[in-house]
């Protein structure tokens, strides 16, 4: 009845088992928490039916933050390993030791810097738009939740089942399949992924669409934010991408379900069509993260020196090319394995062309500075860190663009110094930033200015001291995902710089943890009563601070680009807040549907990595039966009386200064 389970499926290393109790007992105290305080009705209405895109982006950063904080701890795991294993078996198993980094990839990819993009755009893509929702929302709560159970049922294997994939992040065949992994680690990888990306193709879709039907009057395409324009190419490229990574997954999960071949190495089985297929979704993958946080550094940088972006035009055209060849350059990824000369030429030449549109971006951003009054507050330092680190990071993938050092490099820690920095440095600082940027739009309150500044050096410092030994290593020859390295090879000591680095970054991040906290706790000092703290540009900062409900009483009309800072110039901002004739707003109710979508989900996940096939059908008519419910649902709009709305906003500019 319960297939494979059983109580052999508990944690047996200490390890997991230690990481299986605190997980939960962080739940249990929550939930105890919850029942003190009695914020039980609270938290379901307020939130987990919410289908405002605003609280739906804030529960994407909470479930982001949870999982940068199980991810970092894999990763601080990781480097104590290789610091202490010189001529010793050190802390980990070889075996727990790839689970840990397979994990770690994993978590930090999928749920660490997709759940801060996708928080991100949900709470600025309509403001910036003029809209006052996303075009689909209740799709953007299935999305988040779906988003979610992933991240649950990906833990949840360390309670239940006690291993994870020990594969890579990617798992490999024929590593991946059931004759060499039979465990239920990679099947949690599979299914804990497949809910996640149906998730965000599913917002991918939703985005796209609410750029190309939501903008308000006036504001065509070139009129749009470069962070609208950055979302648009990134979302494109989701909705291209990840069809692939679904079907792929889904051809894994056949092989090891049904006894299928499409990548065992017998029976007709090809392992090379995965990773073919696997990096065709991959590399998209790294531009899918990285576009956004470019959008949130043109708008950083304009703001921060006070000046219109330069190169306006060109910035669209070179967001047009990164989306356009970041599906031609997969095959750099394995040079090694035996596609040609002639092949390997052609990927290594298109690799080197797509620096040329990213490098049109930073000397934009530069030129943007050039001659303006640059304030050096902290979201303007986590672009200077950027434009440090990713400089670096480019040249180094620039040079493993170049097959002859590849295969010199590939499969070595320079790799992994290499795609850490793009990662780290582009994408993780580029959140940081927008962060920074627009917490007090949408909390009411800016964070602290100088524990920001604190966890930025400690980040900046930390990310140095932990992956330029890494470069170093790389070009000795330190092959990656390796647990130990004998001692006479010399290199104990650069991993120990490099597990200090990681130590400065976790410090880091307790600042961050300690800055929202504080200023939380000093949130009537820092109120934001302007609705336009750092003097911005856009539309997002026309309204007042939180943002309310219906983002906008009266839908604004763009005749330009940065609408908002011309009003400024000329003196009618103030005038277009005076404006009266406020009517009726239709805004969604409140829906539990995609609570339950995406909980059976997790119910169907667990139960095929389970074998528990009576609970897989009933899940799966669950998940079925859901949206058959809501498509017959035609009550789904709440009326706010063009009375309250007036009631409100009075309030609301009376606070303003």
């Amino acid at each position: 009845m319960l297939g494979d389970l059983s109580l052999k499926a508990l944690p047996q290393s200490p390890v997991t088992a230690g990481g299986a109790i605190l997980l939960v007992a962080g739940g249990l105290a929550v939930v105890a928490l919850l029942f003190y305080f009695k914020r039980w009705g609270w938290l379901w209405r307020e939130w987990l039916t919410s289908l405002d895109p605003k609280k739906i982006g804030v529960m994407y950063m909470v479930v982001a933050t949870l999982m940068l904080l199980r991810g970092a701890t894999d990763a601080a795991m990781i480097r104590l390993q290789q610091a202490l294993a010189s001529g010793n078996p050190g802390m980990l198993s070889p075996d727990l030791f790839q689970q840990v980094f397979t994990a770690h990839g994993t978590i930090m990819i999928f749920f660490v810097a997709m759940g801060f993009m996708f928080g991100l755009i949900n709470l600025v893509l309509p403001l910036q738009l003029g809209a006052r929702d996303v075009a689909l929302p209740f799709a953007n709560s299935v999305s988040f939740w779906l988003f979610a159970a992933g991240a649950a049922l990906m833990n949840l294997s360390l309670v239940v089942g006690g291993e994870f994939a020990a594969t890579g992040w990617l798992a490999y065949p024929p590593l991946s399949e059931l004759r060499y992994s039979p465990g239920p680690g990679v099947d949690y990888w599979i299914w804990s992924l497949q809910i996640a990306g149906a998730g965000s193709l599913l917002a991918g879709i939703n985005f796209l669409v609410t750029i190309l039907k939501m903008r308000c009057p006036g504001m065509s395409l070139m009129k749009m934010p470069m962070f609208s324009w950055s979302v648009l190419g990134s979302m494109a490229l989701v909705v291209f991408a990840f069809p692939i990574l679904t079907a792929t997954l889904g051809m894994l999960a056949l092989d090891r379900l049904a006894g299928t071949h499409f990548f065992t190495a017998d029976f007709g089985g090809n392992p090379m069509m995965y990773v073919n297929l696997i990096w065709a979704w991959g590399h998209p993958e790294v531009y899918i993260l990285v576009l956004p946080a470019f959008g949130i550094f043109s708008e950083v940088v304009a703001t921060f020196s006070r000046k219109r972006l330069f190169g306006y035009a060109s910035m669209v055209w070179a967001i047009a090319a990164i989306t356009f060849l970041s599906f031609i350059v997969w095959l750099h990824h394995f040079f090694t394995m035996g596609a040609g000369a002639n092949v390997n030429a052609f990927f290594g030449i298109m690799t080197m062309v797509i620096a040329v549109p990213t490098g049109v971006k930073v000397f934009n951003w530069l030129f943007t500075m050039y001659r303006g009054r640059i304030r050096f507050d902290t979201p303007m330092l986590w672009f200077l860190g950027f434009v440090a680190t990713f400089t670096v990071g480019g040249m180094a993938g620039v040079l493993l663009a170049i097959p002859a050092i590849n295969f010199q490099i590939h499969n070595s820690l320079f790799l992994v110094a290499h795609f850490h920095t793009m990662i780290i440095g582009g994408v993780l600082f580029g959140f940081f930033a927008g962060i920074t940027y627009w917490f007090p739009k949408i909390f009411g309150f800016k964070l602290n200015e100088r524990i920001g500044r604190w966890a930025f050096w400690c980040w900046l410092v930390g990310f140095l001291a932990a992956f330029v030994p890494l470069y170093i290593l790389g070009l000795m020859g330190a092959t990656r995902r390796m647990d130990s390295y004998d001692s006479s090879l010399g290199w104990q000591g650069l991993f120990v710089v490099s597990a200090a680095g990681a130590a400065i970054i976790a410090l880091g991040i307790a600042l961050q943890l300690w800055q929202v906290a504080y200023s939380w706790w000093k949130r009537a000092d820092n109120r934001d009563l302007t609705g336009d703290p750092w003097d911005g540009r856009t539309l997002e900062w026309s309204t007042s601070s939180p943002v309310p409900a219906y983002n906008f009483a009266v839908i604004p009309s763009v005749k330009q680009r940065d609408q908002f800072w011309e009003d400024k110039r000329h003196g009618l901002a103030r005038a277009k807040l005076a404006h009266h004739a406020y009517r009726d707003i239709k805004l969604y109710k409140n829906s539990p549907l995609g609570l339950v979508i995406a909980g059976c989900a997790f119910l169907l996940g667990f139960s095929l990595i389970w074998h528990i096939w009576w609970l897989a059908l009933i899940a799966l008519a669950a998940v079925a039966a859901a949206i058959f419910w809501r498509s017959l649902d035609e009550d789904t709009e709440r009326l706010v009386p063009a009375a309250l709305v007036a009631k409100l906003e009075a309030a609301r500019q009376g606070g303003r200064r």
